[in-house]
């Protein structure tokens, strides 16, 4: 009696639990009704659900995943309606909830109380959908990327052949994987005949039925083999065009771009969101297509062999539908992922750490995330601990109740003690094929949002076009440019106009310096000429011929030199960042144009002269050094415009007497615009 009160309450409680659970998953959010909710210091937030790492004020944003917050809600719903009530949870009326018959409940009593001490095992986190500091009325959600399946299909159609190789072998091997509980079975009907009638060779008996099965397993492993190592030539070329194709289109967006969007989360595309999307695409084309296969090729065979006890397991079978713990999965890699962001940030600029004594700041940020993603990844492991030991509890007391239903049918000779066997190896293939495609359903939505988040800047068309145009013979082209009525506003902040109605004519073979204090658009001016923006309105010419009707990687390449006040240099030898102008040009040339800047003399000072490596951005060499390599980087592609933003301003006197020389000498011949702080 105690055990069917107990099943019943089980069972009440349980089905509340999915009900509201089964809402917030298919709804989300949005789905749950505000008189659910429960009002926290102004904001609405389910009961239960508190998140220590943000401030009361904060929106909280729940994740419609099973967790602990969710099931703590649903525990005070259920409350409210199984319960004694508070004032702060009063009574919800449920009217379209049925209650279950006895029958069914003493029956499934035992295997919903699993299903809810699962639940127990999932683990979600809250975060803040918006900054403290901006208001929520001007907070808008940028939508998420969709997934888009023809620029997937480019990628995957140069390995249609190895990739439908690898489908093959996958299935063949899921097919073979299914005849083993049968032939385990033909064994163990080989030994009870023998136990039973003690006659014939026992030996001679199972060499036929134990040579089949050790060929079958053979057999399956090569296919194994085959289709891991097709699968893995696929994803990893896949995934290699995809780099490659999604760096090409980086780099042809125009400057904006780079303006409104952070370096480092375009590194994460190229990198980590292309590593996740390659491991799921393997992922599920393998396991997928031979648990699926081994899914309902096992029920077949389960059906065959005992249709009675697979009644049984069709019942119980659903409750192990595992629903995956990727939501803690993917929360605890959140403060990695910013982990790794302070990290780059701080030994990025290490020099300003260390200059304004911030060493202990930057490891408490540091410190911050990464004892957040061990708090998380502890309370994940717990739950996959929890997850195991009940999941094994459960599978042995299935395993015990086939034993017990089938012994039952044995002794009514309806089933031979090899055909128990194969169902028992059946229904075990059946419950882990299940668990496995309901863990790549987890895998194949993480899989699906990040390659959604690579094809989008794949779709990308660059406001301003790198190639394309006309361009100017050299015997003709002069340098002579002209700003007509220019008006400026940047792309990030469009209410702040830097240039209004600007006009200025530099003459061909003319120096034009503009002088003037900081923030007043002088740079502007050189990156309108070089193109990086298109003015708002107004024409910026080159000898008389609009420069956005010009071949771009021509105007930029040969036609104009351009030198600012920081110049960048890369992690290379002194050599490959001068031929960097010029990438065609012979080492005499980029010695000569070396001698042409004034740095022929230090740089044959160094032990290994133009092999040097200069560190990162150039961190080796002074200031000096660096401005008269980049002179030599500009000049070597003999261009016929010359532009000298700040060039020597930063620069002491003796290292700006030096470089200015390098620039006499660099001007001559040449339309000459400088940029100089007033």
């Amino acid at each position: 009696m105690s055990s069917s009160v107990s099943s019943f309450l089980c069972m009440h409680i349980c089905c509340s639990l999915c009900r509201l659970m089964r809402r917030a998953l298919l709804t989300g959010e949005d789905g749950v009704r505000k008189s659910d909710l429960v009002p926290v210091q102004g904001v609405l937030a389910l009961p239960g659900v508190v998140d220590r790492s943000i401030g009361k004020q904060d929106m909280v944003h729940i994740s419609t995943i099973p967790s602990l917050q969710l099931l703590t809600a649903a525990w005070k719903y259920c409350h409210s309606y199984l319960g004694p009530h508070t004032e702060s949870y009063p009574p919800v009326q449920h009217p379209n909830v049925q209650t279950p018959g006895v029958a069914l409940r003493f029956i499934l009593g035992p295997a919903v109380l699993t299903v809810s001490a699962r639940l127990f095992c999932h683990v979600a986190h809250c975060e803040a959908d918006v900054n403290n500091n901006t208001p929520l009325e001007v907070t808008t959600k940028t939508p998420a990327p969709e997934f888009k399946w023809h620029i997937f299909w480019e990628f995957v159609k140069p390995q249609l052949f190895p990739l439908m190789g690898a489908v093959v072998l996958a299935f063949a091997a899921a097919i073979l994987n299914i005849q083993i509980p049968l032939m385990l079975g033909n064994l163990v009907n080989v030994v009870a005949r023998y136990l039973r009638e003690q006659t014939g060779n026992y030996v001679q008996e199972m060499r036929g039925p134990a040579l089949k099965l050790l060929g079958l397993y053979g057999i399956q492993g090569l296919l194994t083999s085959g289709y891991i190592i097709l699968l893995s030539r696929v994803g990893e070329r896949v995934a290699a065009d995809m780099r490659k194709t999604l760096f090409a289109s980086l780099l042809r967006q125009d400057v904006a771009f780079f303006d409104a969007n952070k370096t480092g989360q375009l590194v994460n595309r190229l990198t980590a969101d292309i590593q996740e999307f390659k491991s799921s695409f393997k992922l599920v084309i393998s396991q997928g297509l031979r648990s699926i296969t081994q899914t309902v090729g096992c029920f077949v065979s389960l059906y065959i062999i005992s249709p009675k006890l697979t009644g049984l397991t069709v019942v119980v079978l659903p409750v192990w539908w595992e629903q995956g713990l990727s939501s803690a999965h993917s929360s605890a890699n959140c403060p990695v992922a910013k982990a790794t962001g302070v990290a780059d940030e701080a030994l990025g600029n290490v020099r300003t750490v260390k200059a304004f004594a911030m060493e202990e700041r930057e490891l408490q940020l540091y410190a911050y995330e990464v004892d957040k993603s061990c708090e998380m990844n502890e309370d994940l492991g717990s739950g996959i601990a929890v997850f195991q030991g009940v999941s094994n509890i459960a599978l042995n007391c299935i395993v015990l109740g086939t034993i017990f239903a089938g012994g039952t049918l044995i002794s009514s000779n309806e089933m031979s003690p090899g055909d128990l066997m194969s169902f028992l190896v059946a229904s075990q293939t059946v419950q882990r094929s299940l668990a496995g495609i309901s863990i790549l359903f987890g895998q194949m939505v993480r899989g699906l949002s990040s390659g959604a988040r690579v094809f989008e800047y794949l779709s990308l068309v660059p406001t301003i076009p790198l190639s394309g145009g006309g361009r100017i013979s050299y015997p003709s082209l002069t340098g002579r440019v002209d700003f007509i009525n220019i008006s400026f506003s940047y792309p990030t902040r469009p209410g702040q106009q830097v240039l209004s109605k600007f006009n200025l004519t530099l003459p061909p073979g003319k120096t034009v310096a503009i002088v003037g204090e900081s923030g007043g658009g002088k740079s502007t001016v050189a990156s309108l000429l070089e193109r990086f923006y298109d003015p708002t309105s107004g024409v910026v010419m080159v000898d008389g011929l609009d420069i956005r009707t010009l071949d771009l990687t021509w105007l930029r390449g040969q036609v104009i030199g351009f030198i600012n006040q920081e110049p960048v240099l890369f992690g290379s030898s002194i050599m490959d960042n001068i031929r960097f102008g010029k990438p065609e040009a012979t080492d005499a040339e980029v010695i000569n144009a070396a001698k042409q800047a004034n740095a022929h003399g230090f740089i044959t000072g160094f032990p290994d002269g133009y092999s040097t490596v200069v560190g990162e951005r150039g961190a080796t060499l002074s200031g000096g050094q660096k401005q008269r390599i980049a002179i030599a980087r500009a000049l070597i592609k003999n261009p016929c415009i010359l532009v000298l933003d700040e060039a020597t301003s930063a620069l002491d006197a003796e290292s700006e007497r030096v470089v200015q020389e390098a620039l006499d000498r660099a001007t001559t011949g040449r339309t000459v615009l400088i940029i100089a702080h007033g």
